[in-house]
């Protein structure tokens, strides 16, 4: 595929980025394979997860492919740009041809992002996350690699106002060890092992992120921050799913 979108995006952010002094930690890039398809999951807290689960792959030379809701595709700005880069986009109420053509995309030798808890976690832990990255990567024959990310709430999440140009922000980019999924493993198995994967990474950028002020909004309960509870979080999630729909 012609790549005439993606690179010069990622040189605009990477620009930005340097421009606020985003203090990046990034370990475990070397499990990214430099060639095959392979499934990428992380953990959701920022509106920008997709640049910074992307910056994961820059040291292997990959681009990675995202799977993101159809609406964003249709918005004027962001669609072109989706587009573009060759994202994938999701239509929740018919979600198989999106799950083909992302199966399709691995064979190929892709790599594909998912954001495995379909929405952005109001209390900074891991969600259930959904199965389909886990039944992705067996049908296609690629590993499942986990991705924790930390500290891109800061400057733009969910219920929070956008703070873009907020600087000197530490910003955690962990990678897990890749896991196999077989065609004949039980699913709900290996999706629970992810889950808990994707737990204790994220567990270990949040215990070792330079700022360890404690009630701030952004960190989360369980580490003295006020963020909500994730039965709290469920709750507000609820909530707003009727105004949505």
């Amino acid at each position: 595929m012609a790549e005439l979108v993606y690179p010069p995006v990622l040189r605009t952010a990477l620009t930005a980025f340097k421009l606020l002094d985003l203090r990046f930690r990034m370990e475990g890039t070397e499990r990214i394979p430099r060639s095959g398809g392979a499934v990428l999951v992380s953990n959701h807290v920022s509106y920008l997860d997709f640049v910074f689960a992307g910056f994961a792959a820059r040291p292997a030379g990959r681009l990675v492919r995202f799977m993101a809701k159809k609406e964003v595709f249709d918005h004027p700005v962001s669609g072109p740009l989706m587009r573009g880069m060759h994202h994938i986009p999701v239509d929740r109420s018919a979600g198989a041809g999106a799950y083909d053509a992302a199966v399709r995309a691995l064979k190929d030798g892709e790599i594909i992002g998912n954001f495995a808890e379909a929405t952005i976690s109001r209390s900074f832990t891991v969600k259930e996350i959904k199965s389909g990255p886990v039944r992705m990567a067996a049908d296609a024959g690629v590993p499942v690699i986990p991705v924790a990310l930390w500290g891109g709430q800061r400057l733009w999440t969910k219920g929070r106002p956008r703070k873009l140009l907020q600087r000197h922000v530490p910003i955690t980019i962990l990678v897990g060890e890749p896991m196999l999924a077989g065609p004949g493993d039980d699913i709900a198995t290996l999706t629970g092992d992810l889950r808990r994967r994707m737990t204790d990474l994220l567990d270990e950028a949040q215990r070792t992120y330079p700022d360890q002020r404690r009630g701030v909004w952004w960190q989360p309960a369980h580490l003295g921050g006020t963020a909500p509870t994730p039965e709290e979080a469920d709750a507000l999630d609820a909530a707003s799913r009727p105004r949505r729909e």
